[in-house]
């Protein structure tokens, strides 16, 4: 008889947002008409000279084994954007070179997760936060926020979750899904009781520079917080290099360290290739930034504009990243023309995939049935037809 394989890695959820971009592309692959606001991925091309900059690499014969950890010119840039962008200090030996950003998340939880160590996640949030946490023996403890929050943890909310047991918290700045961001006032409250409490935090601020009513903080940035928060980051989202997979962890040093030796009985270190590129991109000016950063809030005003003539519930406009959580429960209990009843997030995007060739994702996936996520980092055209497909399925409801 075959012996069973790990219960703790079939006990964790597969990721809604990659299965249902993936079917999408499936979908496009055999000829059918769909159109993706599935995937967080910008539809701006990698900056030329970060391109070149790999090719170069190549051609120079950079390919061989580095520090587990990253190159060391690779980190130095990162501490100097850390110290000069940021006002955060972490040293060289503090950063740790990762293979994207969901990489530097598993680091910071295998670092500090021992098993029944619970991690407070606001919630709505990044699909794959509260799996990681189970996967590693640790107890996700989610704490819901309400659209009338603006989707955002108060210190209140924080301090009543925290028990003997709390070893950390996952705050995501600006948020995946929501586009909640928060104010260096609001993270100043979070940040006293996350030092009242004696816990690590773990910043996950990918979306940083994709910020559109106030300037962007890091959570480390305050009294207490440096030697108890590991900032995560990466390259995917700002610089448009999602398939170059180049991320990183800033840590406090005794973490550093565990992260290392994770690092380098894991993966060893990420692509020397893709680290001269996130070196070149960090070296660049932010016009592309800011290209981006308009053409993202153009695209959320449309967005905003169109699903809320469609809802009749309230949209909350995103503060940043580039995604529209939209709440959508007043259609539930409604039949599909072909006499199916829609009973939550899920049926719902599986009927507009199914019957308009649309694809968002439920907002089950991140911790709240009662919304769907659009990403908006799609172009004009895209947009336009995925509201009116949003709008024709809605419309043929029951």
């Amino acid at each position: 008889m075959t012996k069973p394989i790990s219960t703790r890695t079939q006990n964790i959820a597969a990721s809604l947002t990659v299965a249902i971009d993936t079917m999408a592309k499936q979908m496009i692959a055999d000829g059918k008409d769909v159109v993706s606001l599935g995937a967080g991925e910008p539809d701006f091309p990698t900056p030329e000279p970060i391109r070149a900059a790999a090719c170069k690499a190549i051609n120079d014969g950079k390919t061989r084994y580095t520090a587990p950890v990253g190159i060391l010119e690779v980190r130095e840039a990162v501490a100097n954007k850390l110290r000069t962008e940021n006002a955060i200090e972490y040293e060289p030996s503090q950063i740790i070179m990762t293979s994207g950003a969901k990489h530097a998340i598993f680091n910071a939880l295998a670092a500090l997760i021992n098993p029944g160590d619970e991690i407070i996640i606001p919630s709505p949030y990044w699909v794959t936060y509260p799996e990681l946490v189970k996967w590693l023996g640790g107890t996700p403890v989610i704490v819901n926020t309400t659209i009338e929050s603006g989707f955002k943890l108060s210190p209140e909310a924080l301090r009543n979750a925290c028990t003997d047991k709390t070893k950390a918290i996952i705050l995501n700045n600006p948020c995946n899904p929501t586009g909640a961001t928060y104010t260096k006032q609001e993270l100043a409250g979070l940040a006293e009781v996350i030092v009242e409490k004696d816990i690590y935090c773990i910043s996950d601020e990918v979306y940083e520079y994709f910020v559109y009513n106030t300037a962007f903080c890091s959570a480390a940035a305050f009294p207490g917080m440096p030697e108890r928060t590991i900032v995560v980051n990466g390259f995917s989202k700002s610089h448009c290099m999602t398939g170059w997979r180049i991320g990183y962890d800033a840590a406090p040093a005794p973490i550093a360290k565990i992260i290392g030796k994770i690092q380098g009985q894991a993966t060893h270190h990420p692509s020397n290739v893709a680290q001269y590129a996130a070196l070149a991109a960090l070296q660049m000016d932010k016009s592309h930034v800011n290209e981006m950063l308009a053409a993202f809030k153009r695209r959320r005003d449309y967005m905003v504009s169109q699903v809320s003539e469609i809802v009749p519930e309230p949209v909350r406009p995103p503060e940043g990243a580039f995604y529209l959580f939209a709440p959508v429960s007043t259609f539930y209990g409604k039949s599909t023309p072909s006499g199916k009843v829609i009973g939550g997030s899920v049926e719902l995007c599986s009927y507009l995939l199914e019957s308009e060739g649309l694809a968002i994702v439920p907002g089950a996936a991140f911790g709240d049935d009662n919304c769907v996520r659009f990403s908006y980092a799609a172009s004009d055209k895209t947009l336009q037809q995925a509201c009116e497909r949003f709008k024709r399925g809605l419309q043929s409801l029951k």
